[in-house]
């Protein structure tokens, strides 16, 4: 075992996957911490669900290191792994009761009776489905589904879970509640825990780390007040947070920015790069003010207005034609059409260099 894992979970070293010539996995390193929770994130596409199957073992490693709680795993078959899954699809066998269900795999592991009926006891009184046990699939509702399928992991007393998307196939107020329930199982068992999604929201209200991938690589790897506040190029800024980041085509002058045609202050970037160059301003909608006179930093015409209640958002144009977003918390309307000046604190905008890389 390597020194120094007592409190890693999860090791990845230079993990590769490749189908033949196809390369969708390139060189991920990353360490979970015992107890983490942990989302993968991005597009689909980005290689999460794949980098979450050779954890669990159901893909192989084409090149690098598997470790969990300090042993070399990378050959071992996915019952060796003290890992429980749980999947997009329920993958419930309909002909059995809820109680069955929960007890099929300890079953086949040749668990003892007493054993088995106090697991399943303790993950039905956990997940709130004693009520449930003697019932079928097909009696059950959509997340009733989830948690048993949850369940028929927790009872494994696995050292990781691993999630693929599992809320995945809820309307959206079973996924709010579900989203609950998976954070309060988390507080309870304190057990590391994996989980993959593309849906943003999830990532930022479960997460302890989020990993944002894309193309089979991790754009950025923090918490969720790191990803959003401080992201690390356009990608990340862009992706995290709805309504995205506005970003903006800029030149770069001495203490400030162009767009537009105008003049901007910027928060010090700590650079000496040459005056005219391009760069991007990043900017989150809710550090975006009205000005009540309309002689803010940024003049834009608003294209479309979206009033949700306590706040509306501002689908604005600035002069040269780019689009930005405004989140405009107030008593006063605006309406389409209207022309607004714009005002925000130099500390909030975000500056990237031409590769999208940020600046500080």
């Amino acid at each position: 075992m390597t020194n120094g894992m007592a409190n890693k979970s999860v090791v990845l070293q230079d993990v590769r996957k490749s189908y033949g010539n196809l390369k969708v996995v390139h060189g991920i390193d990353l360490t979970i911490e015992e107890g983490e929770f942990v989302v993968f994130v991005g597009p689909s596409g980005c290689g999460k669900s794949t980098l979450l199957r050779m954890i669990a073992g159901l893909e192989d490693v084409t090149d690098g290191e598997v470790e969990i709680k300090g042993r070399m795993v990378t050959d071992l078959d996915p019952s060796e792994r003290g890992i429980a899954m749980v999947f997009q699809s329920y993958a419930l066998y309909p002909h059995m009761s809820v109680r069955d269900n929960l007890a099929f795999g300890l079953r086949m592991a040749r668990t003892d009776a007493t054993e088995i009926e106090t697991r399943v006891k303790a993950a039905s009184a956990i997940l709130k489905i004693d009520h449930l046990l003697d019932r079928r699939p097909g009696q059950l509702s959509g997340g009733q589904r989830q948690r048993v399928a949850i369940g028929r992991a927790i009872v494994r007393k696995p050292d990781v879970f691993l999630f693929d998307e599992p809320l995945s196939n809820l309307d959206a107020e079973l996924r709010v509640s579900m989203r609950i329930e998976i954070a309060r199982l988390h507080r309870e068992l304190g057990n590391t825990m994996i989980y993959v999604t593309h849906d943003q929201t999830e990532a930022m209200t479960l997460a302890d780390k989020i990993v944002v991938l894309r193309d089979g690589r991790v754009e950025q790897a923090g918490t969720p007040r790191q990803i959003y506040e401080d992201p690390a190029n356009t990608f990340v800024a862009g992706f995290i947070g709805s309504p995205r980041m506005n970003l903006l085509n800029a030149r770069w002058g001495e203490g400030g920015v162009e767009v537009a045609g105008a003049r901007i202050e910027t928060a010090s970037i700590g650079t000496d790069r040459p005056a005219g160059g391009a760069v991007t301003l990043g900017l989150r909608p809710e550090h975006l003010k009205v000005a009540a006179d309309q002689s803010g930093k940024l003049t834009a015409r608003v294209d479309f207005s979206e009033y949700l209640g306590g706040t509306q958002y501002l689908y604005c144009q600035l002069a040269d034609g780019q689009s930005l977003t405004v989140e405009h918390r107030s008593p006063i309307g605006i309406a389409a059409g209207e022309e607004v000046g714009l005002l925000f604190e130099p500390a909030d905008g975000r500056l990237f260099d031409e590769a999208g890389n940020r600046l500080k």
